[in-house]
């Protein structure tokens, strides 16, 4: 999930952290998680094609479909509003939004992708939810279409992963998440 390997994470970084203090808590993706996938119809080839991402990075960690539930909002603005509703209903565990913004000639891009990243974390602190961004925000289709390619790099793939891990890792730590969500 990191850009280069240069940024990634070393492979005994949480091993040798948890040696070094008190109590330390690492989501596993594998278990029982409710997830609520948000996806905008907007640049629907791109939206297809990461929402095939998350549904299959679900499967690959042993999520059944009937734990499962799919809204689909007209674009990436309204992504926030569902997300919130659905994280609010104590029906789902995590919720991923999937939405593709991709820069044109105005400045709608500035004004879409930053409200719905700012939306989007607001359902989560507000909530106690995670709400994973699984929004690709591109200059063209080409580089959308290479984020949303076939496999676990799919950007969907990666976000339902971040969902079951963040579910899992809320689980484990001290607090509920109405408590996390004053």
């Amino acid at each position: 999930m990191t850009s280069s390997d240069a940024t990634a994470l070393s492979a005994d970084a949480l091993d040798n952290a948890a040696r070094r203090v008190g109590a330390s808590h690492v989501g596993d993706v594998a278990g029982e998680a409710r997830v609520g996938l948000v996806c905008a119809k907007f640049n629907g080839g791109i939206t297809e094609r990461l929402l095939e991402g998350a549904l299959a990075g679900l499967e690959a960690n042993g999520t059944k479909a009937a734990t499962v539930t799919v809204a689909w909002v007209p674009g990436a603005f309204e992504l926030p509003l569902a997300a919130m509703r659905l994280a609010e209903s104590g029906a789902v565990d995590a919720v991923v939004a999937l939405g593709a913004v991709i820069r044109g000639e105005t400045a709608h891009f500035d004004f879409v992708a930053g409200q719905c990243a700012s939306g989007l974390q607001r359902a989560a602190l507000d909530t106690g939810v995670p709400v994973v961004f699984g929004v690709l925000t591109t200059d063209t289709v080409d580089q959308a279409l290479a984020r949303c390619a076939e496999g676990e790099q799919n950007k969907g793939f990666e976000a339902s992963v971040t969902a079951l891990e963040m579910a899992d890792l809320l689980r484990q730590l001290p607090g509920s998440a109405s408590e996390a969500a004053r």
